[in-house]
């Protein structure tokens, strides 16, 4: 057992460190999604806009944690027990990839409900579409370029010409265009059950509140 365990560290250490930081990154937009589109309810302030631009900054590192399945595949592969692959890789991986993405379609449902609140509803899919084009760059810019949400203060001269140089070519648009596929995909389908729950839990509320007043 001490064995497993000190295999299961040192597992850990090398190809799964990097699932706290990714994860608080990606719990950012979330946070930031209740702030700007359930909570805010003054107008749209000068706050409101720093807010929005730091919200679609670090958006993209929620969907990121999607191509962090290759931190799987490479541990998977790494030679250790099968008893640290089925129990430590493979359920806290995949906890950290599911979750990242749950607070990716939280954060648009939460957009769209503020869009269906300023009497904006038609252009739900349409904003949706537009963050999954934009996501699907800052996915292969953070992925491919290895830059960082906080390089775009950091070092945005660097940022814009390394992106604009490598987009110019027409491997990097295949990519982006893969992923943006991806996502629209992956996310409609967790939309659904998302909502699907959300719909499920209100409904058993309103029959326990229906049962309750019937004493």
């Amino acid at each position: 057992m001490e064995y497993i365990l000190s295999n299961a560290l040192d597992a850990f250490n090398r190809h799964s460190g990097w699932i706290i930081w990714n994860l608080f990154l990606a719990f950012i937009p979330l946070v930031l999604s209740f702030w700007l589109f359930r909570w805010h309810k003054k107008s749209r302030s000068f706050l409101w806009w720093i807010g929005l631009i730091v919200f679609i900054a670090f958006l993209p590192n929620a969907p990121y944690l999607l191509t962090d399945i290759i931190h799987l595949i490479r541990a998977t592969r790494a030679g250790y027990s099968a008893w640290v692959i089925t129990l430590i890789f493979i359920p806290l991986h995949l906890f950290a990839i599911l979750s990242g993405f749950q607070a990716y379609v939280i954060s648009l449902i939460n957009q769209g409900f503020y869009l269906k609140k300023n009497n904006s509803g038609r252009f739900i899919l349409l904003g949706e579409l537009i963050v999954h084009a934009l996501s699907a760059i800052g996915v292969y810019i953070g992925r491919f370029l290895r830059f960082n949400s906080w390089d775009l203060i950091t070092q945005p001269d660097t940022l814009a010409i390394d992106t604009i140089n490598d987009l110019t070519s027409k491997r990097p648009l295949l990519i982006i265009f893969i992923i943006f596929i991806v996502l629209t995909i992956s996310y409609w389908l967790m939309k659904q059950v998302t909502l699907g729950i959300i719909l499920r839990i209100r409904y058993a509320r309103l029959k326990q509140d229906d049962y309750e007043n019937l004493w």
